[in-house]
């Protein structure tokens, strides 16, 4: 995919910006996107992928185009903003499925990476589709719609406590088109707001 340099796959899916990639004993992540399961490693300064999914969608996925290292520059400024460069280099802001990011992040509040993690890994066997690779088993994230027709029972068993109410509520607003998360994509910050 790329160099380690550029792409630092433990500070990118550790830094509390995604919840569905893993690292087993060997370093080796493993996560699904847009529902193509992956495994991700580092070996010997650059970082390889192994899925099904079209190259492209991974350069998309990682922000591979855009130049971190020029963006960077524009941050000269002194003694700590040049610790804050070095602390942050490697790190690509990911492109993640709006709705995924949406519903992850309704599920953080108030919450710690681990239990966010375990949240969303049962919201995903319960109610996401089944999909493997290399013999092992990963599961979709759940779209809009499907947890939409659920109650606040359907969620009980994530445990994810009050914060039922606010999947469903925002899972209802996108499957209903009440909420157009493509349209907030390209919309300016008022009109996000």
């Amino acid at each position: 995919l790329a160099s380690a340099r550029e792409l630092d796959i433990e500070k990118t899916f550790e830094c509390g910006q995604c919840f569905r990639w893993n690292a087993d004993a060997d370093g080796i992540y493993r996560g699904v996107v847009r529902g193509y399961p992956a495994r991700v490693w580092a070996d010997a300064g650059d970082v390889y992928i192994r899925s099904a999914a079209p190259e492209a969608l991974w350069r998309d996925y990682f922000d591979l185009g855009r130049d971190y290292a020029e963006i960077s520059r524009g941050f000269a400024g002194g003694e700590y903003l040049d610790e804050c460069v070095r602390f942050g280099q490697g790190i690509r802001i990911l492109r993640q499925e709006p709705w995924e990011a949406l519903c992850s992040f309704i599920i953080s509040q108030c919450n710690n990476i681990k239990r966010i993690k375990g949240i969303v890994e049962r919201l995903c066997a319960a109610y996401g589709g089944e999909t493997c690779l290399d013999g092992q088993r990963f599961y979709t994230f759940p779209a809009a719609a499907r947890l939409a027709a659920l109650d606040e029972d359907g969620l009980a068993m994530l445990r994810c406590g009050y914060r039922a109410a606010y999947i469903l509520t925002a899972a209802r607003a996108v499957a209903g088109g009440e909420l157009s998360l493509d349209a907030l994509i390209d919309a300016d910050y008022v009109q996000a707001k």
